[in-house]
């Protein structure tokens, strides 16, 4: 089994809350941390609303376009170290996007409430995880960030199923996928975490 003390730690705690996948990684390392995260978050959350509200509904709607623009813009500040007085709020600014942009997906496409609460709830799951977790420094592995598909991704599968007009099963295949990687990494993660490796003081003080 591997050891959760091979796991690299990430640059800050707020690094971690972002949950990038490949692609906004990729596109962080092309600007090599130079570029503030806050005011391309704002932005990305900004067109993603003004998408949504134009026009979500049929596979020619504009908001299939959200997840792309999102990426452009919130992605390249994903390699800052997020140590601004205000960069705190760039992974809350992260998930009102993606939530928004599913959710209002999944309800403009007619998918069954109980599908769209599940991927939802996977992802918040996952989140909570991340946060809980790195506060009593059990780090996530890197490969996570891969397989977790990240923010974008997930955004970016939801809106090719909007396209390809397969919604509905893209919300299926990727709340089963999810809460089953989740579920697995994060039980597996917890059970090899040594116990003296957590400041039961830690524990403590953030209740």
């Amino acid at each position: 089994m591997i050891s959760v003390h091979m796991t690299p730690v990430p640059r800050s705690s707020v690094v971690a809350y972002r949950d990038d996948g490949a692609l906004s990684q990729a596109m962080g390392t092309l600007v090599a941390g130079q570029l503030p995260p806050l005011p391309p978050a704002l932005a990305g959350a900004f067109v993603t609303g003004i998408l949504l509200a134009v026009g979500v509904a049929g596979s020619d709607g504009l908001a299939v376009f959200a997840p792309a623009v999102a990426l452009l813009l919130a992605g390249p500040g994903s390699s800052h170290r997020h140590d601004g007085r205000l960069d705190w709020l760039v992974p809350p600014i992260l998930r009102l996007t993606e939530y928004g942009f599913i959710a209002s997906v999944g309800f403009a496409h007619d998918v069954p409430p109980i599908l769209i609460l599940l991927l939802l709830g996977a992802m918040a799951f996952h989140h909570y995880d991340i946060v809980y977790r790195v506060r009593q420094h059990v780090y996530p592995p890197s490969w996570l960030a891969t397989f977790g598909l990240g923010w974008e991704g997930r955004m970016l599968l939801v809106s090719l199923g909007a396209l390809a007009g397969w919604v509905t099963a893209v919300f299926v295949l990727l709340a089963v996928y999810l809460w089953g990687l989740f579920a697995w990494e994060s039980t597996t993660c917890w059970l090899a975490a040594p116990r003296t490796g957590v400041d039961a003081a830690d524990l403590g003080a953030h209740d």
